[in-house]
């Protein structure tokens, strides 16, 4: 797999990096398993890590690549970064969200926002989103802020409802 972007996040795993990189690559359409690296003799008293284990897993989602680090229990992944997936419709939020929150915190599901099993951070977010939210109007924009905030799962209809100053249709 060649790389396609010049800045690529690395995620820091335990020892899950080949586990999780196939568990995404199985929930987004557009993704594939590149490269894999294994821990060798050298360095062992440094990485700790058994010869032949996985290091790195290359792997791409819908055009963006990644690298997954066996690294050890050292860091763990916090909300200070998380990934946005931009949906068009209700039926991929509901396809992302139902995927990516199973196993996953069920106390950080707000807003849009979840940790999937792995702790990793993640916004399932509808694009009309930013034109909603960046309305000259303010009151609309303050609506459709009101109505998100009730939110777990991001519910299309329901933003633009509030936007348009009906009453939340409860989901």
């Amino acid at each position: 797999m060649a790389r396609v972007n010049k800045i690529a996040p690395c995620l820091w795993f335990d020892n899950q990096a080949e586990e999780a990189a196939r568990y995404y690559t199985g929930i987004f359409k557009n993704s594939k398993i590149g490269r894999i690296s294994r821990y060798g003799e050298a360095g062992k008293e440094v990485h700790g890590r058994p010869p032949g284990s996985v290091m790195t897993v290359e792997f791409e989602l819908e055009g963006q690549t990644f690298t997954a680090l066996n690294g050890g229990p050292v860091f763990t992944f916090n909300e200070a970064i998380s990934f946005q997936i931009y949906c068009e419709t209700q039926q991929e939020i509901d396809y992302h969200w139902d995927r990516l929150t199973k196993g996953g915190d069920e106390k950080a599901q707000v807003c849009g926002w979840l940790k999937d099993k792995y702790g990793v951070s993640w916004q399932v977010v509808p694009t009309v989103l930013a034109e909603l939210m960046s309305d000259p109007d303010r009151e609309k924009a303050d609506r459709v802020m009101e109505a998100l905030l009730q939110m777990k799962k991001l519910d299309i209809e329901t933003l633009k409802r509030a936007a348009q100053g009906m009453a939340r249709a409860g989901r």
